[in-house]
């Protein structure tokens, strides 16, 4: 693709990040979604995932300006990272012109397993804005907001009937450690999106759930503006920028990968909700000993003969 034909405001281009960053016009994009290569030798179809340090640091500084320059003085950049370069692109990031507004860490308790270090569960993502004074955050929009402890457990009636912003801290499986984290809370519970899952794609490992790049896509830009992702990958930020009425464009080196993106795309309408429960705080059963049990419908004393813990287990 020539860089002349990334001027467009919806589609999805194959071809190299960097090259078709360049091509876009200066200050064309509301919001980045990145979620880039690891650099940890994921075996991809076209791209090499395991560069000397110097080398992949490099190619993230040149896509990351590529970003920057897209972006609207008032637009925003999400970054998707493990943890092997976190801290280094962080840092690109901000001699680049970014200004980090949070650093979330993603925490998920099934995470992949070490036979000689500590268990890997968490991701880093990283909220960037070009100008601290002047960037979209719709604090207002209720499919943002939360359920707060007082709507939940104290059914006081002081309690905003909006609900509350989401912290900055998103467990996923709380009900493997219900000893820390309680029905009280407001931390997001989305889990990763598993190979049994119906929202699995299947042609690309590393695939983001639907229902968190809604929360990103609807807290940091509006219906009609146009959200980018560099790395198309399972084709998941475009998808879920469509179903939010969102103008989506994408780039995605694979060209396998970018013909079944497309098909993705194909199938689906703005208007068409997110996979994925909207509130798994709210909506997710408990469960005893490993088994689901229906939440309770009678009086809030009642308890069922094997009560769960209250301790907000969530799948």
């Amino acid at each position: 693709m020539q860089p002349s034909q990334t001027s467009q405001k919806t589609g999805l281009i194959q071809g190299d990040c960097v090259q078709l960053l360049a091509g876009l016009p200066a200050g064309c994009v509301d919001l980045v979604f990145a979620d880039p290569p690891f650099n940890i030798g994921y075996q991809y179809d076209v791209y090499q995932d395991q560069r000397n340090d110097s080398e992949y640091l490099d190619w993230c500084r040149q896509w990351i300006s590529g970003v920057h320059r897209a972006l609207k003085p008032d637009g925003t950049f999400w970054l998707a990272i493990g943890d092997e370069y976190a801290a280094e692109l962080k840092v690109i990031a901000q001699e680049t012109g970014f200004v980090s507004r949070s650093w979330v860490i993603w925490y998920y308790t099934f995470g992949v397993n070490c036979k000689n270090n500590f268990s890997r569960s968490h991701t880093h993502l990283f909220y960037f804005v070009r100008d601290p004074k002047q960037f979209t955050f719709n604090s207002s929009d209720p499919d943002l907001r939360v359920p707060s402890a007082r709507q939940l457990v104290y059914a006081d009636s002081r309690a905003n009937p909006a609900g509350r912003l989401p912290d900055n801290t998103w467990v996923l499986r709380p009900q493997d450690i219900p000893e820390s984290f309680a029905e009280s809370g407001d931390t997001w519970y989305y889990p990763r999106v598993a190979g049994t899952f119906k929202e699995r794609q299947g042609f690309h490992g590393c695939q983001m759930p639907e229902q968190v790049l809604g929360r990103i896509i609807r807290a940091c830009s509006n219906e009609g503006e146009t959200v980018l992702d560099p790395f198309g990958g399972s084709g998941t930020s475009l998808a879920t920028a469509k179903k939010l009425a969102r103008n989506w464009l994408g780039f995605e080196l694979s060209p396998e990968y970018a013909e079944k993106i497309r098909k993705r795309l194909d199938a689906i309408s703005p208007g068409d909700p997110l996979e994925g429960s909207e509130n798994p705080l709210v909506s997710s059963p408990k469960t005893v000993d490993g088994k689901t049990v229906r939440r309770r419908t009678g009086p809030r004393n009642a308890k069922p003969k094997h009560a769960a813990p209250e301790s907000g287990l969530f799948d």
